[in-house]
């Protein structure tokens, strides 16, 4: 994130990462008007007023286990993704923690100052949430028949290989279950742990 004038002695907060290795930056801009933005040779502004939805979710990737994301929606249809995360090379997609949060945290206050109406939720939607805890527990039954059938015949080199991989899940996946409910959030509370 960074902090510069906007020639009529406003500040201007500004965001910018790579989503992808080929193509150009995205780049956001907090202005006195709105949010302008600039995407793949497109440029548009949004006031304030005008979007009509913010989603803040943890989406890791397998290159970045610490990647956040804001979903920036307006009235009129249009959605922006927002990413705490920056393509550097083919192999090394860099965290821009503090840029992202400080960001975010900016837009919600010019948003509350602006007096926007817009829903702000967190987390995954309520289907697919529900969806992910249906097949946690499918998933779980399966481990526990397993697990039983293991202790059964004897064959505790295959529990210990059950316990050991139910651990390792429940340590990848318990984060981001826990920090994707589905929830809503104010502009002066946000969700501490959608946020790095």
């Amino acid at each position: 994130m960074q902090v510069s004038d906007d020639g009529q002695g406003g500040p201007v907060i500004s965001y910018a990462y790579k989503a992808s290795l080929i193509g150009s930056a995205h780049r956001f801009e907090l202005t006195d008007d709105g949010l302008a933005w600039h995407i793949a040779g497109r440029t548009g502004l949004w006031r304030y007023g005008e979007i009509s939805a913010i989603r803040l979710s943890f989406r890791p990737v397998s290159m970045q286990q610490h990647r956040f994301r804001a979903d920036v929606s307006h009235v009129k249809g249009g959605r922006i993704a927002i990413l705490s995360t920056s393509w550097q090379t083919a192999a090394l997609m860099a965290p821009q923690d503090n840029g992202f949060r400080d960001f975010i945290v900016a837009l919600h206050a010019q948003m509350a100052k602006a007096g926007s109406r817009a829903e702000l939720t967190a987390g995954l939607g309520r289907k697919t949430y529900a969806a992910v805890l249906a097949f946690l527990a499918l998933l779980a039954v399966a481990m526990a028949g397993l697990l039983i059938r293991a202790l059964l015949i004897g064959q505790f080199a295959g529990v210990l290989f059950i316990l050991g991989f139910v651990a390792l899940f429940v340590w990848q996946v318990g984060g981001f279950v826990r920090r994707n409910q589905p929830r809503s959030y104010s502009f002066d509370r946000l969700p501490a742990g959608l946020l790095p």
